[in-house]
């Protein structure tokens, strides 16, 4: 009698040539791909669309669910009570890496499902929107876009990033990937990481373990937030520490929100002490429209989307591919969940 197939069930939009993609590279299983189900892309790898089923189609979706293996993506749909619908589930390959707290709050890790995360997918777009940050301070694109509404000309002095420091706070995958970048423009580069299993990372000039963040605060003149949101780094960054940064110093977060006390930076943006601040990430999301930082010229807000780019998911395809072939060679996957440590 021959084995049934592994169920793929793919629970967020995905366009069909990587449907098929999937289906030529990893043949031993069946692909479900039923898009009339899901919601609808606003963009490009949008894996959040909101979904509208009428009563027929949700029970068809939840037959579906019943009987997956594997889910490509979280169901959005259902991240309340996807354990009790999802009952035969034994994997989530997930299209996002900082996913840590998520499945804490919804309980996900007191199931026995594998979970595995899209580390690495976003760390070429998330450095690219560090180093255009930079830029934007260095060149004073402030300066150019005023003097073009105002129609003037007049010549200006900016400076370069050759010499200056960009202090990373969280040295994985992006935090190593914008090191790489910086490191193009002659910057000099320190930061930190949880576990420092080296004494040396390719492209960082000092390292310095989590516990001190007084070498990385004082000779910041930009400050690269990129670790992730877990116990140890809530609040990480607040009015004593931003303090400690160097008059004129720019803040950049693409972590997470709870990891930054807000409204502290938000005052020594006011008060002049902060030269700027490039962010993607907010206490809260999205951003209140009465928040002030909507109103600073000095501020970059991106909508939680820096890390969001046309190649994001053949990039997820490729690694679930890969994951795919491992799993059913009994191989250890890439990227599982360290519930305990939040990624």
């Amino acid at each position: 009698m021959t084995a049934s197939k592994l169920k793929i069930l793919v629970a967020s939009y995905l366009e069909p040539e990587f449907v098929e993609q999937i289906r030529r590279e990893v043949p031993q299983v069946e692909v479900i791909n039923r898009p009339d189900l899901l919601g609808a892309p606003r963009y490009i790898a949008d894996h959040s669309a909101p979904t509208s089923r009428t009563p027929a189609q949700e029970a068809e979706w939840q037959s579906l669910l019943s009987q997956a293996d594997i889910l490509f993506d979280f169901d959005h749909s259902h991240t309340e009570d996807l354990p009790q619908l999802a009952t035969n589930l034994k994997w989530i390959q997930a299209t996002s890496a900082g996913i840590g707290q998520f499945v804490k709050q919804k309980g996900y890790d007191r199931t026995n499902w594998i979970i595995t995360t899209a580390s690495g997918v976003h760390a070429r777009p998330l450095a690219e929107f560090v180093i255009m940050s930079m830029l934007y301070f260095a060149r004073d694109f402030e300066y150019l876009e005023r003097e073009k509404s105002a129609r003037h000309w007049a010549r200006n002095c900016t400076t370069e990033l050759a010499g200056k420091t960009l202090a990373i706070i969280g040295l994985g995958k992006i935090g190593r990937e914008a090191a790489r970048l910086a490191k193009a423009f002659d910057m000099y580069v320190i930061g930190n990481r949880r576990a420092i299993t080296d004494s040396t990372v390719p492209n960082v000039d000092e390292l310095y373990p989590p516990g001190e963040l007084t070498p990385l605060l004082t000779y910041a003149d930009f400050l690269l937030l990129c670790c992730p949101h877990t116990p140890e780094t809530e609040g990480l960054i607040g009015a004593e520490e931003i303090a400690q940064l160097p008059k004129g110093a720019v803040i950049i977060n693409i972590a997470r929100g709870a990891v930054m006390d807000y409204p502290a930076m938000t005052a020594a943006l006011q008060n002049g002490h902060l030269r700027g601040a490039a962010l993607d990430v907010f206490a809260t999301e999205p951003l209140p429209s009465n928040d002030p930082l909507w109103g600073m010229s000095n501020v970059i807000i991106s909508p939680h989307s820096a890390s969001t780019a046309d190649t994001e998911n053949a990039k997820i395809v490729r690694l679930f591919c890969d994951n795919l072939t491992r799993y059913l060679a009994g191989q250890p996957l890439r990227n599982i969940l360290d519930v305990g440590r939040y990624y």
